[in-house]
This record gives structure tokens, sequence and C-alpha cells, in this order.
């Protein structure tokens, strides 16, 4: 194994298995050497630079040896040998380059491939061996996180190198990778024709000799997009917002995470500057500030602040779109999940509205992911097109959308979907909505810590089952169960209440749970939640997002509790905040993003309400964009009898209009003040449909009438899919 997070290793190794292992060594390559690395020819005519063992490496451009591997298709058998598409291929966490079995996935597609171990690890200074065969040259060669200014600049060095010998074409060279290779992957795409020097200066991307570089695409496979972030969430990222930067209090640790990656890069093995050697990758200093938990003041701050400037791609500078993206994440990844794509997807979007993006969804990615092989064969299939296209400009050109696969259980069962959508605003088609007005407390220690134990990804997988009852001093809300044939979360499930907590060291943790018929609940979603200190303030937060299908007699379950954490060597999956208060949650609304239109189930589900915008934050453009549907009246409404006669039509993009209230109010001749005219209601219309509207004229509305020939009317329309009433302009005429 490459380290517990060799993210990607998966869905290279799906491809690779088809492509067949490399052959003996045959006579001299064609190309003789790449990067100074001896090239042989294998006995499927592949050309491969490199060697598992002990190490095949390359000096950086601060001279650190980087261990790597090159390999070129077979020679054609006219033409110029050499200008190939380059395919980079980049390890997770703890791992290692990769050899001729993954690189068959693309040498067979015709690209050559390059893959190295990211600077402190294993053969690039990371083990003991390597350091003494490289002398001092390893003195600064340890982890540094993707630092954009070092293992980013690495891969272009390398790259502008094979340029500049003549065997790769500059301008089409590709990305891809999964965990830290996504972030390393993202990070290229989003330079894409620039790179960042030691001094965080951004240049024009050149070869050695000057020969302009860019990466024509890139495939993410569950990266990050803000480091700190993902490692220490405080809510303030929102799936519908423009920008979401690490904004307000500093978050809440994944201990249990943070804890397996830093001990799982040590064993690698790898090389951690000594504490406080250096703040730019003090990784034993960082972790240990992390541990020792609340109150953060500005040394935490400090940590943020170089973690997002320098290693995370969100904040690499935004003034050129970047290159085209699929963008990947894993709905029961719970370290780097679907927020950190959505985050920069949304942004880019609304920046470059023609940016060539997409966006793929399923259980797949870190623990608690389940990885079934038809989402990741999917995503293997998806990213072949994306890049031929890109950068080889072959075959058809793969659309830039939204693909979701859904979350199932038992890990047997087939994955739900795909589920597709032009953009991520337009995936879910409506929402079910619950209200909760009574206060309830969340004390300090309530949680059961097995029950934790069984959520905490590195005890249990997706399909982890625990006793769903209430548990004792949480926040719960239980909704009604599901109706006949059931619906299907697809998004982030949204939060808005009133907080009151005193102090400055608590949190709330999330959880979403699907309670079975017979008592046993599964975790559809969670978050880790930093809230505005003092209140009640109406705040809004979500879980991250997945795709899962509660079943008829179901119960949606929604668990806010002090930690979501369990004790052990690891820790719990977010750490105990020191100090934790009691918080106060009343006036709550929670948001479930569903397929279904709204209408649904009599008017169970309902039209999308509202985004809640805290202050400071503006809609992504594809949500601004969304016209909000509700029901339509025709202008002209003819009195008759002791009715006024129009017509209602419900929206295309509902499944019907259930339970309609309409109240239509208006001035009459001489008078300062609207009265009300008429009102009446409807059980139901069909999507799509219209029908005959019949309101009640008062008598108010009757002497109206007969003063005047004509007034002008204010409906105001009310329908179970409605989160709030709507109005229409009409006029009413007698007869």
């Amino acid at each position: 194994m490459q380290g517990p997070f060799a993210g990607g290793r998966k869905w290279i190794a799906l491809a690779s298995l088809v492509a067949g292992l490399a052959l003996p060594q045959a006579a001299e390559a064609a190309i003789p050497s790449a990067l100074g690395v001896t090239c042989a020819e294998q006995g499927n005519g592949v050309r491969f630079c490199g060697s598992d063992a002990p190490r095949s490496t390359a000096p950086a451009f601060d001279g650190v040896p980087i261990d790597v591997n090159v390999a070129f298709p077979p020679a054609p058998a006219s033409g110029t040998d050499g200008d190939y598409p380059l395919m980079m291929l980049f390890h997770g966490y703890g791992g290692g380059k990769f050899g001729l079995d993954a690189m068959q996935r693309w040498l067979g597609r015709g690209y050559a491939t390059f893959s190295m171990t990211d600077r402190g690890f294993r053969e690039s200074c990371g083990s003991a061996e390597s350091q003494a065969a490289a002398g001092g040259a390893c003195a600064n060669g340890y982890v540094r996180l993707i630092d954009n200014r070092y293992e980013v600049r690495d891969a272009q060095e390398f790259a502008g190198q094979l340029a500049d010998a003549g065997l790769i074409d500059p301008q089409r060279i590709g990305s891809v990778g999964g965990s830290y290779g996504g972030g390393m992957s993202i990070a290229l795409g989003a330079l894409r024709n620039r790179k960042v020097m030691p001094d965080s200066s951004l240049v024009p991307w050149t070869s050695p000799s000057g020969t302009p570089m860019q990466i024509a695409a890139a495939a993410p496979n569950i990266p990050w997009t803000d480091l700190a972030y993902s490692l220490a969430p405080n809510g303030s990222t929102l799936d519908y917002v423009a920008d979401a930067p690490y904004e307000g209090r500093l978050g809440v640790e994944k201990q249990s995470y943070v804890n397996t990656l830093y001990l799982g890069g040590l064993g690698a093995p790898g090389f951690y500057a000594p504490a406080g050697s250096d703040p730019t990758a003090d990784l034993p200093a960082w972790r240990a500030r992390l541990d020792a938990g609340e109150p953060y003041g500005e040394d935490v701050r400090a940590i943020v602040d170089e973690l997002t400037e320098h290693h995370s791609s969100y904040y690499i500078d935004d003034s050129i779109a970047p290159a085209p993206m699929l963008m990947s994440s894993g709905f029961t990844d719970d370290l780097f999940p679907p927020t950190e794509t959505i985050r920069y997807y949304n942004r880019t979007r609304t920046e470059y509205p023609d940016a060539d993006l997409a966006l793929f969804f399923g259980d797949f990615g870190h623990p608690r992911a389940q990885n079934k092989s038809d989402v990741t064969s999917a995503l293997v299939a998806a990213e072949n097109a994306w890049m031929d296209f890109y950068v080889k400009g072959a075959g058809k050109e793969p659309a830039k959308n939204v693909i979701a696969y859904t979350e199932t259980c038992p890990g047997t069962a087939a994955s739900g979907g795909p589920y597709r959508a032009s953009d991520w605003a337009r995936m879910a088609k409506g929402e079910v909505r619950y209200v909760s007005k009574p206060a309830k407390t969340i004390d300090p220690g309530a949680g059961s810590a097995e029950v934790a134990a069984r959520f905490n990804p590195f005890g249990g997988g997706a399909c982890e089952t625990a006793d769903g009852a209430d548990q004792p001093g949480t926040a719960t809300y239980r909704l009604d169960p599901a109706p006949a044939g059931g619906y299907t979360m697809l998004g982030s499930a949204t939060v808005i209440a009133k907080f009151t907590l005193p102090g400055n060291t608590s949190q709330v943790a999330a959880r979403l749970l699907d309670v079975a018929p017979d008592g046993q609940e599964t975790l559809v979603a969670r978050g880790l939640w930093r809230p505005q200190t003092g209140g009640p303030t109406k705040q809004v937060f979500q879980l991250y997002p997945n795709g899962w299908r509660f079943a008829a007699g179901h119960v949606p379950k929604l668990e806010l509790l002090p930690a979501d954490s369990n004790p052990g060597p690891l820790g719990g999956y977010g750490r105990v905040s020191n100090d934790q208060r009691p918080v106060t949650v009343k006036q709550l609304e929670l948001r479930l993003p569903v397929v279904e239109k709204p209408g649904s189930f009599g008017g169970l589900v309902g039209a999308t309400a509202e985004r809640f915008l805290p202050k400071g934050y503006e809609l992504a453009a594809d949500f601004a964009a969304l016209a909000g549907p509700a029901p339509k009246t025709k202008k002209t409404f003819k009195a008759s009898g002791s009715r006024l006669v129009g017509a209602l039509k419900c929206p295309k993009r509902f499944a019907a209009c259930n339970s309609i209230a309409v109240e239509a109010t208006g001035k009459a001749k001489g008078r300062k003040k609207p009265v009300t005219v008429a009102d009446g209601t409807l059980n139901r219309v069909a999507g799509g449909k219209t029908k005959k509207l019949k309101l009640k004229l008062t008598a108010k509305g009757r002497k109206a009438l007969a003063k005047s020939k004509k007034l002008k009317l204010k409906l105001e329309i009310e329908s179970d899919e409605l989160a709030e009433p709507v109005i229409r302009r009409a006029a009413a005429k007698r007869r």
C-alpha cells in the first residue's frame, strides 16, 4: 500500500487491470533517457524510464532529489518520435510515484506519462536510505503539503525539461490524481500557464529554455481546495454562494483524520521538518497546536493563513480562468467532501460562466466510502473522455454538467442514479422542509461514545448502523416517515435556526440519519460548525452533501450534538472542544434538497425556498439565475354573479400544486386603502395544467365592481409547495 490515503489508487487500478503488466526489458529504447533517467523498451513496445527499487531520481529546481518515473508509448512505425501529449499522475498522502502498471491506462491511449514521489516521502528524501544517498541535498527535502512554490513547481519544472528535450508537447499536458494528488492536480489546473516562485510571486510557466507551457486539462479526484477548512471546518462554506473563503471562527479539528494522516505520513516513510524550523511547513507544531485545542488565537490564525496562501487551490490568483477541469468528490468522504469542489466550481462559474468545468459525485474516496465499481468505472470513463478531448484533441466534446450516483446499502447493492443536471444549482428539483419552533438545549456532555465510534470513519463503513434512539441532551428533530415510494435527497441539508451560546470555545456537530422501521439508524450526512457567539442569532449552516433515498417508512432525523467524537488512540471524528458550553437552539428549519418535483406526495415536496444569505455573501451565478417557479393566473378575471372567475396554471416544473388559496385585493373607486375583493381555493392542479379558478366576491368587492368597470387586483397565492406566498397582478372586470 502507498499509505492510508493514496486516494486515486482504486480508479487507476481499475483501468490498469485490463492493460497487462510490463514485460521484461528488451533492447535499448529509441528514447535513450528522460530527466536523466535511462529508458528501456518493454516487450509491448512501451519505453519506460524509471525504477521501482531502489529509486530513479532527478534533481528539483532547488537540488532536492525527486524520485521519478517517465514512460512513452511504443515508437511509431513512421514519423517523429516525440512531442507526445503528457499525462502527469500524482499519488496520495504518504504514497509514492506510480509505476508502469498504472501508467498503462494512459500509454494505451497515446499519452506520455510522468509520475513523481512528492518531496519528503519515500525515496524523495523520505527514507533514511534516500537521505544517505543524497548527502546534504535532502536537507530541505521535507514534506510541504502541496506547496505551490515547491511540490507544484517540481512537477512544472520536470514537464518543462521533457518539453525542451522534444519528448512532449508543452501545450498538451493533463494532470490527474487523488486525495493529496488531487490537491496537486487542481493546483496545476488553477495555475494553468503560471508558476509560483519562492517569494510567492506569479510568473509565466515556461520551460528552462523559455518555451511557454500550460495545463490543457485536469481531473482532480477527491481533492481539497481549502486545506485548512477541510481539516478544521467552521461551517462558513455554503453550497449556493459565489465566494466561500475560510471566514469567521476557527473550526473544529477532524481529529481522527489529522492523527491518521500525520502518523501515516511519518510511517510511509516520510520526512517532516523539525518542529519550529520552518513556519511554512511545520507539521509537528501545527498538529500539536490543533490537538491542544481552544481557545484559538493568532498562532492558529497564522497556520490557517499559511495553508490558505500557499497550499490551497481556492486561493490561487483567479485573474484567469482555470484549465478545463473534471472534479470528482465522494459523498461518503468525510475528509475531503464535495464542498471542496463545489466551492471552487461556484466561484469559477460565477466569474467565468463559459469555463469548461464538470462535477462527478458518488460513494467513493476516503473512509467511510465504499468505492463501488459501478461508480469508479464510470468515473474512469468520464476522465478518459475529458482528457482525450481537451489534451489530445480527440473524440466528442464531453458534457460540462454534473453527474451524481447516490449511496446505497448494503455494500453489494448497485449505486443509485446516475442523476444529471446542467449545473449544481439544478441538481435538486424540490425540497422537503421541516420546522420546529420550541427551544432545545445541547448539553456539553451529551452524546453516545458508542454511536460516535460506529460513525467514526475509522470505526465503520458507510452502511454502519447504530441504535436510533434519541440521545439525551442533544437537540434532535424527527421528520415524518417517508411516504410510499420514498424520496431521494441529493445535495446539502441546510439548517437555519436561532442559536444562543456563551463564550468562544463551543461548537455544534450535526448528523442527518435515516432511522429504519426496526429502530436502527444509518448516517446520511454530517457537519462540524462554529456558530457565532452570543445570541439568539439567526444563523445557517449545511451538512456535507450526499445522495440518499429515504425509503418508505424511514424517518429522517437531525441530531445536533456538542461533539461528533469518541475516545480512542486516534481520537474522534471531530475533536471535543475545550470548555464546551450549553447551546440553545430555537425556531429551527431543516431543508432537504430532493430530486422529486415540487408538489410530489400531495405537497410534501416543496419548491426550493429562498436561500438564506449571511451578511456579505452573494448567490452563485447559477443559483441567482434560477427563476423560482410558482402558480400563475390569467391577467383578467370576470365577475359573474357572486364569483370572480379566472384561471390558474401550475408550473410545468411541479408535479402538482396542492391546497391552493388565493386572495384578491384591490382599491375601489374613491378609496385610498385596498379591500379584499374575493378569495377562494383549489384542491389540486397538475403540473403544467390550467384549471378554472372561481373566487367568491366579498360584499366590499361587489360594491367596488359596481362603482368601477375595472379594478386592478393584487393576488396573493399560497400552496403547499411554496415556502412563502407569491404575488401576481391581474384586473377584474364586470361582464
